[in-house]
């Protein structure tokens, strides 16, 4: 066989493995899916757990020149776009 024709074959291999491992990788994802829809509980914990520090900082960004609010006037950009010639 010649070298091209065994790098081939290596070729081929590698992404076989790597094809496996990521069929792998998506039939775990699946389980854990299938966990949590069956119970969703430990789900609910973390979203109640992490509302408060979301809220608070979805409050601190509108406080804090977030998103500005329809009302407000256009901001000047805080890019300056320089012609080069």
């Amino acid at each position: 066989m010649s070298t091209e024709t065994e790098k081939a074959r290596e070729a081929v291999e590698h992404m076989q493995k790597a094809a496996l491992e990521m069929i792998a990788a998506a039939r775990a994802v699946l389980d854990v899916a299938e966990e949590l829809i069956k119970n969703p509980e430990p789900l609910i914990a973390a979203a109640n757990a992490t509302a408060p520090a979301a809220a608070e900082a979805g409050a601190r960004l509108g406080a804090d020149g977030g998103a500005p609010a329809a009302s407000d006037p256009p901001r000047e950009p805080r890019v300056q776009h320089i012609r080069v010639s």
